[in-house]
């Protein structure tokens, strides 16, 4: 009988990962769908077919296409749409790791203040003249030091007692704000032609990529996933309860710093080159629990792909919602997170 038991239990759980593997695997293909229509939407609106075909001709295929929308999709459109596959999965990421780290659905890069931290880091740089350095260097490490400056100062909040995860959130908004308004009296003080410079970091912008930026996102991105991934399980283990999670092994202290350094890193990376973006890192975490649970394994590829689908669907609204201008993609990100941030906070109001 325990036997027959233990069987349909094992048949339940391969069950449910493969309804989970399928559910994931349909929005990685909602999300490519979504990738190709980001390349295809621009001033000179492109075929999908023409764009595939482009595609398949970069990877070295022989397939006749046109040399203007070869050029047009290599040059100018991946990139962009590369960067927005990339930094919406990272925020996902982010967002989905700071929840899991304090237990709380309302955390994200953006919501505690980091990514406005780094955007500031950047414009403190460009205000400085990068320091005699060139700004690709001096913007990120500006942007990375900042950034991690948040990060720690929140570390050390979340490791004091009687400090619980909602107070955490209310620091990490304050620190929003603060580095917010200091954004701002440094483009109040700053010459026009600077200030439309800063004017970048704080509506955020896809527009600045290219294959270097693209390049270097990339191989942060997946580096840092690849350590996030590592630790899944020790990360499933802490949602159960931090007393739960010690008796199993885990280093709790150590998962928390590591976890909360590979994710500043992400995000000051991402934001040194695309400005603040607000929203995917609190909506795309909290639609990957409701659909896959809290399983790290299944938690973080979707919060990845969810993020990723969220940013690139809004590159694609950006470019259609005033007819040949570039709207501000951080205001389309707002526009779609503002409703469910407040529909968040009204069904969690009694945890908060």
């Amino acid at each position: 009988m325990h036997s027959d038991l233990l069987q349909n239990a094992v048949k339940d759980q391969r069950r449910l990962e493969k309804r989970r593997f399928s559910i994931i695997a349909c929005l990685a293909f909602m999300l490519f769908f979504s990738f190709l229509l980001d390349i295809a939407t621009g001033p000179a609106l492109l075929n999908v077919l023409d764009v595939l075909n482009a595609l398949f001709n970069l990877m070295g295929f022989a397939i006749n296409v046109d040399p203007t929308t070869q050029v047009i999709v290599a040059k100018l459109r991946l990139p962009v749409a590369i960067m927005a596959v990339i930094v919406g999965g990272v925020l996902g990421v982010g967002g989905a790791e700071m929840q899991t780290l304090l237990n709380n659905s309302m955390a994200s890069p953006y919501t505690l203040g980091m990514a406005a931290a780094a955007g500031f880091g950047a414009a403190f740089s460009l205000y400085f003249d990068a320091f005699g350095f060139h700004p690709s260097i001096s913007v990120p490490i500006s942007a990375f030091i900042f950034c991690m400056l948040a990060a720690f100062f929140l570390f050390s909040l979340a490791m004091m007692q009687r400090i619980s995860s909602g107070q955490l959130v209310l620091a990490g908004i304050a620190l929003l704000f603060l580095f917010q308004s200091l954004l701002s009296l440094v483009q109040f003080v700053s010459s026009p032609e600077l200030s439309q410079q800063i004017l970048f970091w704080l509506f955020g912008s896809l527009s600045k990529a290219n294959w270097s930026n693209v390049a270097l996102v990339f191989a942060v991105t997946l580096t840092c996933l690849f350590f996030l991934l590592r630790d899944s399980w020790k990360l499933t283990a802490l949602r159960l309860g931090e007393a739960r999670a010690k008796s199993l092994g885990v280093d709790v202290a150590r998962l928390r710093l590591k976890t909360l350094f590979l994710v500043a890193v992400m995000t000051a990376t991402v934001t040194s080159f695309v400005g603040i973006i607000g929203f995917v890192g609190i909506v795309a975490p909290n639609m990957a629990r409701m659909i896959v649970g809290e399983d790290q394994r299944y938690f973080l590829p979707l919060s990845f792909i969810l993020g990723a689908c969220l940013l690139s669907s809004a590159s694609v609204l950006s470019k259609i919602i005033v007819p040949g201008a570039l709207f501000p993609i951080g205001i389309v990100t707002a526009i779609i997170g503002v409703p469910f941030f407040f529909w968040l906070i009204m069904s969690k109001r009694k945890s908060l």
